[in-house]
């Protein structure tokens, strides 16, 4: 099975369970609300999660970047002298 069949299938599967669920909550048989907010909470959470760990990284990289143009400043000026 090659990997186009593959994706082929699975997207169609994707279809047909959101088929299903969207009968449901049509009928009425499925209440989706307590489970909305409760994964929609928790992608809050991952998501101030993320924000936090992007900000260390940035920081991080600030300084790398800080320090690199030092060590380039002080390189330059030691050319200079010689």
């Amino acid at each position: 099975m090659n990997d186009y069949t593959k994706f082929g299938l699975f997207f169609l599967g994707g279809i047909a369970i959101g088929a299903l669920g969207a009968v449901a909550v049509s009928k009425g048989k499925l209440d989706l609300k307590p489970l909305a907010t409760d994964l929609l909470s928790r992608g809050m959470d991952m998501k101030e999660t993320v924000v936090s760990k992007m900000e260390t990284v940035k920081e991080d990289v600030d300084d790398l970047m800080a320090e690199a143009r030092h060590m380039a400043e002080q390189r330059k000026v030691g050319q200079e002298k010689s």
